[in-house]
């Protein structure tokens, strides 16, 4: 069976998301440079700010499978 490679920007947002959800630092991220880690920056301030304002993991799941 073929697997079909997701979005290299989509994962590194989802993954970003993740990290600031988790009250990770912004210095966790693991690209150096470029749009990926633009788009793991963005991930994770959208992602700590639904921290901020009291989702629960549930809803962090839901908000994220329907990106």
């Amino acid at each position: 069976m073929r697997r079909i490679k997701r979005d290299p920007f989509n994962r590194a947002f989802h993954r970003g998301y993740q990290a600031g959800f988790e009250e990770k630092s912004r210095s966790s991220c693991p690209h150096e440079s470029g749009q990926a880690r633009q788009h793991w920056l963005t991930g994770w301030r959208e992602g700590r700010e639904d921290n901020w304002n009291g989702f629960n993991r549930m809803a962090q799941m839901q908000k994220i499978s329907n990106m």
